[in-house]
């Protein structure tokens, strides 16, 4: 461990400069990894679901539709062009309705009125519709410009599209609570007002390179893609903090940085391995027979590595380039030292 601590210090540049570029790649990779929004795909194999959409696929040809959209308000013949404009959307493989199952020449008092119910009541139209797999939200967007806001579309389609639509949401509004109150915390208890730039910066770093290195797997949930980054953060920032910690305590004693930074790296090693514990506690998850549990635990696991190693080595780096920046930036405390603390707790 000694002679990895000194190669840290010693290569401080290098090294700062390989994560930044390997975060620059990551966040251009992190574009190119494939989202599911299909929670479907995740069923056990074995699910009463899974086994029927199995039977369908091989019994019919024809796919199976995965959505109903409803339009109030139309006559008969306004209904059937509806239908033609509904096929003619953007990500629409088919539209099923009452002209595919009756003759409409016929008066409609003359159907049967159990089969006429369910395409058209009342002046009110519901079509099946089958929406191209990853087209879920084109498809629906260009169906609600032809409905209007009166006209409303359900099934898996739609909570696919609407999906899409919620997750960059969740995560910014997520992010912006989370970082805030981290930040915030950081800057009352810290001793330099630059030590909390660095901490999100190594955990940042890690984070980037996390979602780009994704694009090595087939595909992740969208639910993996929203929680990740945020536990990934919540769950690593201890680790940077306990080794710019002792960085800072050892500087105390010790007047070489360098030394004082290969001493901190290896006080702080059994300490930042509780990042096994964490990760032992993800990897649980890849045992779920619900495909979400492995998808989530996998990326999990590889995120609090990769922000292990980002601590270990990066932080280390980037604290020595800017430690005169640490020392022109070290305020006094706003929150004191809570001294006898310690003592009151044991007893």
């Amino acid at each position: 461990m000694d002679r990895v601590a000194r190669w840290i210090t010693e290569h401080s540049r290098l090294i700062v400069a390989f994560f930044a570029a390997a975060a620059i790649v990551c966040a251009v990779l992190f574009f190119g990894v494939k989202v599911n929004y299909d929670m479907t795909a995740y069923l056990p194999a074995d699910a009463e679901s899974t086994v029927a959409l199995q039977i369908m696929q091989e019994e019919f040809s024809a796919s199976v539709p995965n959505a109903r959209v409803m339009v109030p308000g139309l006559t008969l013949t306004q209904a059937q062009a509806m239908k033609a404009e509904i096929e003619a959307a953007p990500g629409i493989e088919g539209v099923m309705w009452l002209d595919d199952v009756a003759d409409l020449k016929t008066p409609l008092e003359m159907l049967d009125k159990a089969v006429v119910d369910q395409y058209y009541r009342d002046g009110t139209a519901l079509y099946d519709v089958t929406i191209a797999t990853d087209m879920e939200l084109e498809a629906t967007d260009a169906i609600y410009e032809l409905i209007g806001e009166e006209g409303g579309i359900s099934g898996n389609a739609a909570s696919v599209a609407y999906s899409r639509r919620q997750v960059l949401t969740e995560v910014l509004g997520a992010s912006s609570v989370l970082v805030p109150v981290i930040i915030l915390i950081l800057v009352l208890t810290t001793t330099s007002w630059i030590a909390p730039a660095l901490f999100l910066i190594t955990i940042g770093v890690a984070v980037l390179i996390n979602m780009g290195t994704n694009i090595f797997f087939k595909s992740i949930s969208y639910i993996t893609q929203s929680v990740s980054p945020i536990l990934q953060l919540a769950v690593s920032l201890d680790y940077a903090i306990f080794l710019l910690t002792a960085f800072e305590n050892l500087r105390r004693t010790e007047p070489d940085v360098e030394s004082a930074m290969v001493k901190a790296i290896k006080q702080s090693f059994v300490s930042i391995a509780s990042a096994a514990t964490t990760g032992f506690g993800f990897f649980a998850l890849i045992f779920m027979r619900f495909g979400i549990g492995s998808d989530l635990g996998m990326n999990l696991v590889k995120g609090v590595t990769i922000s292990y190693i980002s601590v270990v080595v990066f932080l280390p780096a980037l604290a020595l380039r800017t430690v005169k920046l640490l020392d022109k930036t070290a305020p006094l405390p706003i929150i004191p030292a809570p001294h006898g603390i310690g003592r009151v707790l044991v007893k």
